[in-house]
């Protein structure tokens, strides 16, 4: 059994974001029913339906969790079923929500030494104690078992790859040159299975190019949550909202010939889900032309709340 839910559909800001009154979010804020509010990027993963994993620490955290039933305390007086997190790299978005997991609940805490580093370097992921959070390295290209706080096995495992992307933001070094300092480790997807049933998915939420390697690795995959971040590169532009454009904000966009749905339109992918979805895309909007577009090119638009078996 290999068990998803996608706590958070959008990408940093959540939808609509709140400070932001493009199209899109006066939809959401209008209510009539066009779009659903979405909060910011996380999925949760279970090989039991017992012992549960967010891939990412979103903002919403907290949020997530109430309007989520399964991670509900259940068990005595203090106790949650989310065993650990795994994350995929530094930005906002995806530790944030660190800080709100600090009541002496033991957890695992895994990611690459790269983004470990960055908690490290940070004294407020202190707040996280290492008497109850194992703070467990992972490596590129191996497979690791995903360990529950007492250091049973979860029944999942977790394979991090490099992909295309950026440093955070609050990271960049300009005098680094056109990467802003990134290295492999800053953005990474991650393949999580459950290897005694050969049961699997794939997690990009933020890559901002499709190479060849990627491209092989993800043919003949049965799920993938892929980076939904923007329809057309100049988005942000477009909507008269920011400057950057997509690529560098390190995501690719969903459209155009040098878009996600063309770059994986010729593999052999059974399920394609968009996640981390910026506030300014279309595709948020039910009744939208980019809406249609990406479903007749054959992928979902993921929800909060969405419920997978991979």
């Amino acid at each position: 059994m290999l068990k998803i839910i996608v706590l958070g559909a959008a990408a940093g800001g959540g939808f609509p974001q709140w400070n932001c009154n493009c199209d899109v979010c006066r939809a959401a804020r209008a209510g009539n029913g066009s779009a659903a509010v979405a909060t910011q990027s996380s999925l949760a993963v279970s090989a039991d339906g017992e012992n549960w994993w967010l891939l990412n620490a979103s903002p919403d955290v907290r949020q997530q969790i109430n309007q989520t039933p399964t991670l509900h305390p259940r068990n005595g007086r203090r106790h949650s079923p989310i065993a650990g997190v795994l994350l995929t790299n530094a930005d906002v978005d995806h530790i944030a929500g660190l800080l709100t997991l600090r009541e002496s609940q033991p957890l695992s805490l895994y990611a690459t030494e790269r983004v470990l580093g960055v908690l490290e370097a940070n004294s407020v992921f202190n707040v996280l104690n290492p008497e109850f959070v194992k703070r467990r390295p992972v490596t590129l290209g191996a497979t690791t078992e995903l360990l529950l706080p007492d250091g049973r096995s979860s029944g999942l495992a977790a394979e991090i790859f490099a992909v295309p992307g950026k440093v955070a933001l609050y990271l960049e070094d300009e005098s680094a040159g056109p990467g802003f300092g990134s290295v492999a480790e800053d953005t990474v997807g991650v393949r999580i299975a459950v290897p005694a049933e050969g049961r699997e998915f794939y997690y990009i939420p933020g890559c901002a190019g499709c190479p060849p390697d990627l491209a092989a690795r993800l043919d003949g995959s049965g799920l993938l949550f892929f980076d939904g971040t923007t329809w057309i590169d100049d988005e942000m532009q477009a909507t008269g909202v920011g400057r950057k454009t997509g690529r560098r904000m390190g995501h690719m966009c969903m459209s155009g010939p040098k878009g996600s749905i063309a770059a994986l339109s010729p593999l052999d992918i059974r399920r394609r889900i968009f996640v981390h979805i910026n506030n300014t895309n279309p595709v948020h909007l039910t009744d939208s032309a980019e809406r249609a577009a990406a479903e007749a090119a054959g992928w979902e638009i993921g929800y909060d709340g969405m419920e997978v078996e991979a």
